[in-house]
C-alpha cells in the first residue's frame, strides 16, 4: 500500500520529537540548581504526569491534530523541526478559537503541544513561552489567527530570587569617569573594549557619537584578551550573532579571521553554532539563545538596582532574557544630572560568553578568560 505524502510528513514528525530529559534543541543538558543556572522551569527526568499522559495518547492526539493541517503547512513545520529553527520557517497560522486540545486530563493549546512535543517535553504552561519578534504573530493580542510554530516561540529565563551568592561583580563599574578619555576602557580584566574607531574620530568620540540614530548597538567579538574584527553597528531591530547557520544574516563569526591557535578557542568557537539573537523590543533588548550549549550574560539591568554586585546568568539553549532594559539603565544613570549625562556610560554595556561561565563559581574570574566572548554597547541617546 503506498503512503501518502501527507501520512509521510505525519509519520517524519512524529520521528523528530523531543525525548524527555534532553530538549529539542540540541543535547541534552542538566539544569540542577548546582550548575548556576538561571533559568527557571529547568529540565530533567520527565513524569507521565508531566507529560498529560501516555506516549500512545500523545501520539493518536498528535497524529489527530497534525492530520488538520495542510499539506504546505506541514511542509513549514518539518522543516523548521528538523533545521532546529536554523532556516527561516513560516508562521504555521490556524484559527485561534480551534486550537484547545486535551491530552489525559490536561488542556493543551496547540502551540504549548507543539512546543512540548518538539522543543521542551517538561514545558508546562503558555506563560514559559516567548513569541519571537519575526513571528506573525508577535505583539498582537487574541489575533483570530495565531502561529504554531514552535521555533517561532522561545522559553522565558525567569530569574531566580533572592539571587544565588555567585559570579558576583562590584557595581563600581556603573560610576561616570570624570575624564571622558578613561571610559574607553581598556582593561581586559573587566572585559572592556578597545574600540576601533573610524578614521578622523578618537575612541571617546566614537562613544560621544554612539548617539546617531542610524543604530542602537555595536557588537565586538573577542577571544580572550584579543579583540577579533571591527566594531558591528547594529542598526535593524533583530541581529543574528551566529557561527553557523543555515540561513543567516548579521554577524557570522566564523567568517572572522582569528589569529588564536588556542585548541579551546578553536572548540568553543564551532560550538557557537546558531548562536544568538539579539532583538530591540518595546520593553528593552532581548537575547535568545539558538545554539546547543548555554550563554552566560552580565548586564547591570538584570539584578536589583539596590545592589552593589552584579551576577552573571546562565541562559539555556532556547530559552530568552531581557538582557537590557533601557529605562532601568537611565534610573541607574540619575538623567536629572546634567553633568552626569555629559560622560560615557559603561551601565549601557552587556557582556555574553559562549559555552563557558565565568565568576566565583568558575575557574575563570574575568570574561577576558572565556574562549568567546561579545560585548555589546547600547546607543543611550
Amino acid at each position: 500500500m503506498f503512503r501518502t505524502k501527507r501520512s509521510v510528513l505525519v509519520r517524519r514528525l512524529w520521528r523528530s520529537r523531543a525525548t524527555p530529559g534532553e530538549t529539542g534543541d540540541g543535547e541534552g543538558e542538566s539544569r540542577a540548581h548546582g550548575a548556576g543556572g538561571c533559568c527557571m522551569g529547568k529540565t530533567g527526568k520527565v513524569s507521565k504526569a508531566q507529560l498529560g499522559g501516555s506516549e500512545a495518547e500523545l501520539k493518536a492526539l498528535t497524529h489527530s491534530l497534525l492530520k488538520r493541517l495542510k499539506e504546505r503547512q506541514l511542509e513549514g513545520l518539518l522543516q523548521a523541526v528538523e533545521s532546529k529553527g536554523g532556516t527561516r520557517s513560516p508562521c504555521l497560522l490556524l484559527p485561534s478559537a480551534k486550537l484547545d486540545s486535551r491530552l489525559g486530563q490536561q488542556p493543551f493549546s496547540l502551540p504549548l503541544l507543539l512546543c512540548k512535543l518538539f522543543r521542551w517535553p517538561d514545558l508546562r504552561h503558555s506563560a514559559e513561552l516567548k513569541r519571537l519578534s519575526c513571528c506573525e504573530s508577535y505583539g498582537k493580542n487574541n489575533p483570530e489567527l495565531l502561529c504554531c510554530n514552535p521555533h517561532h516561540l522561545s522559553r522565558l529565563c525567569e530569574l531566580e530570587s533572592p539571587p544565588p551568592p555567585y559570579s558576583r561583580y562590584p557595581m563600581e563599574i556603573l560610576k561616570p569617569c570624570a575624564d571622558p578619555t578613561d571610559c574607553v576602557p581598556s582593561s581586559t580584566e573587566t572585559g572592556g573594549t578597545n574600540y576601533l574607531a573610524p578614521e578622523g574620530l578618537s575612541d571617546s568620540q566614537l562613544l560621544q557619537e554612539s548617539g546617531d540614530p542610524s543604530h542602537w548597538c555595536m557588537v565586538a567579538y573577542w577571544e580572550e584578551k584579543t579583540r577579533v574584527g571591527r566594531l558591528y553597528s547594529v542598526q535593524e531591530p533583530s541581529l543574528d550573532i551566529f557561527y553557523d547557520l543555515p540561513q543567516g544574516n548579521g554577524f557570522c563569526i566564523g567568517q572572522l579571521n582569528s589569529d588564536n591557535n588556542s585548541q579551546l578557542v578553536q572548540k568553543v568557537r564551532s560550538r557557537i553554532g546558531y548562536g544568538i539573537q539579539l532583538t530591540k523590543e518595546v520593553d528593552g533588548v532581548w537575547v535568545y539563545n539558538r545554539s546547543s550549549y548555554p550563554i552566560f550574560i552580565k548586564s547591570a539591568t538584570l539584578d536589583n538596582p539596590d545592589s552593589r554586585t552584579l551576577l552573571v546568568h546562565k541562559v539555556f539553549p532556547g530559552f530568552s532574557i531581557k538582557a537590557f532594559d533601557y529605562e532601568k539603565a537611565y534610573s541607574l544613570q540619575r538623567p536629572n544630572d546634567h553633568e552626569f549625562m555629559q560622560q560615557p556610560w559603561t551601565g549601557f554595556t552587556v557582556q555574553i560568553s559562549f559555552v563557558k561561565g565565568w565568576g566565583q563559581c568558575y575557574t575563570r574570574q574575568f570574561i577576558s578568560s572565556c574562549p568567546c566572548w561579545l560585548e555589546v554597547i547600547f546607543n543611550n541617546r
